[in-house]
């Protein structure tokens, strides 16, 4: 019952991707004629759907046949079918559903999202709950942290940098070091000019009694 289903599956996939290429193919020259602003636009894209709508008839009158293949050569197409429906089949499809799942993460490393392991550690419980997870995980690789702005002062981080970054940001507990560091570098800088004013009054009372 389950490879029936995967088979019909597969099946109206292919139809749909033929119908699609089909189509696509039919349109070149009115894309191509679009992109040169041809003056009879309208009659190329009616000429390429009539082209459509009779090339429909003429393969549904051509003889068909059920294989190419006869004896053995069929058996072993459809042993190598077989083969690729129960194991490249399952495998792509598992490799393709990460690849969709850890999307979100990958989003957020590529707009440097400072919540990238939060959002890597919501994407991997979403596999545990059956995806439903999955579109928080993608909003949110997407949405502004206002919140961590207002804490840190930046909202964007390079992937692997955010303890760095973490460190290198001033705290509300490290503002009264940072204002004593200040005041102490002001009451030298006042002590230095003191020092030069004082000599500059002795210099000039030296040379006063000197004149005198």
């Amino acid at each position: 019952m389950f490879l029936s289903s995967l088979a019909l599956v597969l099946l109206i996939t292919a139809i749909i991707f033929v119908v699609y290429v089909v189509i696509r193919i039919h349109d070149i020259p009115y894309r191509v004629a679009k992109k040169r602003d041809h003056p009879n636009l309208r009659t190329i894209h009616s000429a390429c759907r009539i082209g459509l709508f009779t090339l429909t008839p003429l393969l549904l009158t051509t003889p068909a046949h059920a294989s190419i293949f006869e004896g053995e050569t069929l058996d072993l197409i459809a042993n190598i079918l077989s083969w690729v429906v129960l194991v490249i089949a399952p495998a792509v499809g598992i490799v393709v559903f990460w690849l969709l799942h850890i999307l979100p993460e990958k989003i957020a490393e590529r707009k440097h999202h400072p919540q990238t392991g939060a959002i890597q550690t919501l994407c991997l419980l979403s596999l545990f709950f059956g995806g439903i997870l999955w579109p928080l995980a993608w909003l949110w690789a997407y949405s502004k942290p206002v919140l961590y702005k207002m804490a840190y002062g930046t909202d964007k981080v390079v992937h692997g940098e955010e303890d760095a970054a973490h460190a290198t940001t001033p705290h509300a507990d490290d503002k009264p070091d940072v204002k004593a560091e200040e005041l102490e570098r002001l009451r030298s800088r006042i002590a230095e000019l003191e020092s030069k004013l004082a000599e500059k009054r002795a210099a000039a009372a030296t040379a006063r009694g000197g004149a005198a």
